[in-house]
């Protein structure tokens, strides 16, 4: 979990997040939110499943994604927390990976339809789209993730299967996206990533571990896992030994009873 921040908002300030809970408040000197050891607004707790919003009873206005939070909530990297007229998001110390120079264009390559880019939040929240083949984000009739929004751009980025990994291309919008809370204008995406486009349409890049990887090893697993030949024959004998044990019993059973 070291490898986590909270970047507070005008400032990009950043502070580390170790296992731990970290109250979060108004700075001594006034300066806005940060880091506090008494009288927090929210806690931060961070344990081996992951980071959880707190907010003490009675504090309100305390909002994750443009959601209200009464009591708690667990936070996915990229997520924005709205806390006292102020913003925080939880980043990575690593920013997303750029795809190598000279991806260029689409190699038309097939896709895999498990990579999957769920809608979390904003127009497409719970719907899903599958990346067997490029899917183009933006204002333009023919987008796939069609965003109608006058500043938004016609072609704004496409995601798509590039050489075995997913990629996020900037098309020439103005304001590029976001990726677990970085702005970006390209971008490698892996399983779990927060994209975001205009601020507030919110997806997570699904995917099984390995997916492409798996697809080849399929094959095999059917017989790694089938069972030897003879198997069922040598569970045979310990069920006739059963079958007499239980008849030994009830004999006895029958004999004493009798008695």
């Amino acid at each position: 979990m070291d490898s986590l921040r909270l970047r507070f908002d005008p400032g990009d300030d950043d502070h580390p997040l170790a296992v731990g809970v970290h109250g979060v408040g108004r700075t001594a000197d006034g300066g806005g939110l940060g880091l506090v050891e008494s009288s927090p607004i929210v806690n931060f707790c961070v344990d081996r499943r992951g980071v959880w919003l707190t907010v003490p009873e009675g504090t309100r206005g305390v909002h994750v994604n443009g959601r209200p939070v009464l009591r708690m909530a667990m936070l996915r990297l990229g997520d924005a927390v709205f806390v006292d007229g102020s913003g925080i998001r939880l980043v990575s110390a690593q920013p997303p990976r750029q795809p190598e120079a000279g991806f260029g264009d689409s190699t038309g390559e097939a896709g895999d339809v498990r990579v999957v880019l769920r809608g979390v939040g904003g127009h497409y929240h719970g719907r899903s789209f599958t990346l067997e083949r490029p899917r183009l984000v933006g204002r333009a009739p023919e987008a796939d993730i069609r965003i109608d929004e006058a500043a938004f751009a016609e072609r704004h980025a496409r995601l798509e299967v590039l050489r075995g990994d997913v990629v996020l291309r900037d098309l020439g919008s103005a304001e590029g996206s976001q990726v677990n809370g970085e702005a970006v204008r390209d971008a490698v995406l892996q399983p779990g990533d927060q994209v975001v486009f205009d601020a507030h349409h919110r997806f997570v890049l699904e995917a099984p571990s390995g997916a492409r990887a798996s697809v080849a090893a399929a094959a095999v697993v059917p017989d790694a896992a089938a069972p030897k030949a003879g198997g069922g024959a040598m569970r045979l004998p310990w069920l006739l030994v059963a079958a007499v044990l239980l008849a030994g019993l009830l004999a006895l059973l029958l004999l004493f009873g009798a008695g």
